[in-house]
């Protein structure tokens, strides 16, 4: 790998460019670049003449100031809608199951869907209220750009928000027991959001084991979203396909919910 790219820069006289869009993507070419100077100093003290037809010029995209929080707040904003959609959600609906407030719903004449639509909306527009205001700080109080459209951010978080409610309305129905959701939560949801995401770790940097299991986290898809959203703007062909990605996340969960929750009824 490092020969190659050495290689790269002296014969094919390319240039070096990053988008620094994650904390781990510049650091690879300032190696190459020290790596370059080690074999002059080198040839140098051998008394041989390193010729280096072209001069690497190092470039740094979209985050040019080389400032932490550009990558990292917009992550921020994906944790706190996975603590608001998911953890909440899950411990609030265990304890209503604890309380038997469920079980007085369900022999009302209110449908399954009803029920559950009751329950989403809430915490979907709590979700939503903690992604606005988490994007205004965002913007006015840490100075992170916003590049992209905040209609598409909207629409983005929505999708995520409801992953997020699904797979925590999903382990409050498989676990009644408020401690028990809230552990399953952290587990399933916080934890894989926070490591795997690629908020902290850059996913590329990942073993290939570990890449593979990151295509199961929801938070994948929306830290891309987020983090070109803020820090590029509207590129379609990161949008799309991380969109479509939790659409599909979003139908599967609800969907089973709702068939978890039919079949209490029953």
């Amino acid at each position: 790998m490092l020969k190659s790219v050495v290689k790269e820069i002296f014969f094919k006289r390319s240039r070096p460019i990053t988008d620094q869009e994650t904390p781990d993507e510049d650091g690879r070419y300032y190696r190459y670049e020290d790596m370059v100077a080690r074999m002059r100093q080198r040839s140098e003290a051998q008394g041989q003449m390193l010729r280096i037809p072209v001069e690497v010029e190092h470039r740094v995209w979209f985050n040019s100031a080389l400032r932490s929080r550009n990558y990292l707040v917009p992550g921020l904003v994906v944790v706190i809608m996975t603590l608001i959609g998911a953890l909440l959600t899950a411990m609030v609906m265990a304890r209503e199951w604890e309380r038997g407030t469920m079980e007085a719903l369900m022999v009302t004449p209110a449908s399954v869907s009803e029920i559950l639509l009751g329950k989403l909306i809430p915490y979907f527009v709590l979700g939503t209220g903690g992604m606005l205001l988490s994007v205004a700080m965002a913007v006015w109080l840490f100075g992170v750009p916003l590049r992209g459209s905040l209609w598409l951010l909207w629409l983005t978080a929505s999708l995520f928000l409801l992953v997020a409610l699904g797979m925590g309305l999903l382990i409050s129905s498989v676990a009644k027991n408020q401690f028990i959701a809230g552990q399953l939560a952290i587990i399933v949801t916080f934890l894989p959001a926070f490591l795997l995401s690629g908020f902290i770790f850059d996913i590329g940097s990942m073993p290939a084991v570990v890449q593979g299991i990151t295509h199961a986290i929801a938070a994948r898809y929306f830290v891309a979203i987020a983090t070109t959203l803020f820090l590029a703007g509207d590129v379609w062909a990161v949008v799309v396909p991380n969109a479509a990605a939790l659409a599909a996340m979003a139908a599967l969960f609800l969907g089973l919910t709702w068939r978890k929750t039919r079949k209490r009824l029953e």
